[in-house]
């Protein structure tokens, strides 16, 4: 059964990556995008409606996801290509797929309303579940054996780096009391010692004490920002002349990694002060945009997950 799912800044993504697509239109190529975060599909979708010629391979490590998705793109035939993995596989897949190049790639991070929302996947803290967090279900460690067996120490990075929660060892030391005497089994365990472990007046501001040390684990167990890293060059690469890189991030671990390979790229390399490029010393990137949008007033109304994004678009200039 299909459902229903607003996209995060649908309009301004098809937007963005229209330019690039029209133009690999234009020169009668085949012309393909690639969703790298297919979810439940609302962005290709919309994609695939408004340009009948358009190929869209669509990656995502959800199954369950995939599944909707199937179901809500289905009117659209062969049109959707997907692919069942991690999207630092983009050069893999295109290979499979004889694919040497596309007009657009759209990245829609983190995770997703409907993990969110279903409670026994465990990645809300408002929910009382096992404690998964696996974004593949088929494969992978949970955040239940992450807790069980990682040391002190490994746990505390964790939470520092990926949570960047300043009472890391507290918390830490509580989790291992907690799954020494059997008591850390699930998200509600979870968030409990999360909450008696940061003291009263740090726990008034911020929102839910829980929320950093579940993303920290979230990050662990699915390797978020390592495989990001692996992305987006991988992604810059696949692109054909004037096609486009759209991403969107909604924390700043994530949006720093991006938005540091796209000041790489659309650096040139000629020194300061001259008044033309040196042969081969341009910028082969352009970004679209200068620093990152937000979404608007409206949409965060409507879609409340809107309000943290940071939309970043870049356009491929040479070869």
């Amino acid at each position: 059964m299909s459902k229903v799912h607003v996209p995060v800044a649908l309009e301004r993504c098809i937007d963005l990556l229209t330019p690039a697509i029209e133009y690999s239109l234009a020169n009668e190529k085949e012309t393909i995008v690639i969703d790298a975060t297919l979810g439940l599909g609302g962005h290709t979708r919309a994609l695939l409606a408004k340009f009948p010629l358009l190929k869209v391979i669509g990656i995502d490590r959800d199954e369950s996801a995939i599944a909707i998705a199937r179901e809500n793109i289905a009117p659209f035939g062969d049109r959707l290509i997907i692919a069942h993995t991690t999207y630092d596989q983009i050069a893999e897949i295109l290979n499979e797929n004889n694919v040497t190049a596309v007009a657009g790639i759209l990245f829609d991070l983190g995770v997703s309303s409907m993990q969110l929302d279903d409670g026994e996947r465990g990645f809300a803290y408002s929910y009382d579940a096992p404690l998964d967090m696996r974004m593949d279900q088929s494969s992978g460690i949970t955040a239940q054996e992450v807790l069980d067996t990682y040391d002190r120490n490994s746990l505390i990075k964790i939470l520092r780096k990926y949570g960047e929660e300043k009472f890391a060892p507290r918390i830490v030391d509580n989790i291992i009391a907690a799954r020494l005497d059997g008591s850390l089994n699930s998200t509600k365990d979870l968030a409990e010692i999360v909450k008696t472990s940061i003291p009263a007046p740090a726990r008034r501001t911020g929102g839910n004490p829980a929320k950093r040390t579940f993303q920290a684990l979230r990050i662990e167990v699915n390797q978020e920002l390592a495989l990001l890293e692996i992305a987006i060059p991988a992604a810059l690469e696949a692109l054909d002349i004037k096609g486009r890189l759209v991403v969107m991030a909604y924390q700043s671990l994530e949006d720093k990694i991006v938005k540091s390979a796209l000041a790489v790229i659309t650096e040139s390399k000629t020194p300061r002060g001259l008044p033309m490029d040196l042969p081969n010393s341009a910028a082969k990137y352009s970004l679209v945009m200068r620093g990152s949008e937000a979404a608007s007033d409206e949409e965060i109304v409507v879609n409340p997950r809107a309000a943290s994004m940071r939309l970043r678009a870049v356009e491929r200039l040479a070869a």
